[in-house]
């Protein structure tokens, strides 16, 4: 069994991703902590195997955890799991080793292929066996970069899905599809086949909008993530 540490302030996040994690075979929670200080002490006593990291802590950024564990000497991995979508804290977050990096809001199913990706490449580097050559390398870091992006269904791009997730993250309350469509700059019809895949992947939900006579209006919105 893989045992992951769950580094969350949030309560209700915390928790969510403790279950997530205990729902994907060959991995079980060994503990749930809210802080980097709570995380160092916690791994100089019980050694983990992975580390689901958020970046905005109360008491230090997620970076500074994993410098402090590197430099201690502590042996595991880490994933993030954060809102920050900043290229310069990608590219620092790489060069502290951390394995894999995951944006909120996510679904259990894009966590689910992470942890998957991570076991692949756990088993294909057995630390007590030799590659047999750089095509083994090579295989072993495939499988924890996992096969890339996923497909969209037809007639969606990854920038427009993008650009419409950024609007709705603006808008606590909800867009309508027309809203939606102004800002993003396509038709309503495309705007709602962009929103209906983002409710189907878990990552907005529906919300209607009582007030005036006749049918409420229905808002999309992200679903409840908290920031971090």
């Amino acid at each position: 069994m893989i045992s992951v540490l769950v580094v969350e302030d949030e309560e209700i996040t915390a928790e969510a991703n403790r279950v997530y994690v205990e729902r994907v075979p060959g991995f079980q929670v060994a503990g749930v902590v809210r802080s980097g200080g709570e995380a160092l002490r916690f791994l100089r006593r019980h050694p983990v195997d992975l580390i689901l990291l958020d970046l905005y802590l109360p008491d230090m950024h997620g970076l500074e955890v994993c410098r402090a564990i590197r430099g201690a000497g502590i042996l595991c991995d880490v994933i993030v799991i954060t809102s920050a979508r900043d290229l310069s804290v990608v590219r620092s977050a790489v060069s502290v080793g951390v394995a894999q990096y995951l944006l909120k809001p996510f679904t259990f199913a894009a966590l689910a292929e992470k942890l998957r990706q991570y076991a692949r490449f756990r088993s294909s580097v057995d630390a007590s066996g030799t590659a047999s050559g750089q095509g083994e390398v090579d295989d072993a870091f495939a499988a924890l970069r996992g096969p890339g992006r996923s497909h969209l269904p037809k007639g969606l791009t990854q920038p427009t899905l993008e650009a419409v997730v950024a609007e709705l993250r603006k808008a606590a309350d909800g867009l309508s599809a027309q809203t939606v469509a102004t800002s993003v700059g396509v038709s309503r019809v495309t705007a709602r086949r962009y929103l209906e895949h983002l409710i189907e992947t878990g990552i907005a939900r529906r919300v209607p909008q009582y007030g005036g006579v006749g049918r409420p209006e229905l808002l999309y919105r992200l679903s409840s993530e908290p920031p971090g």
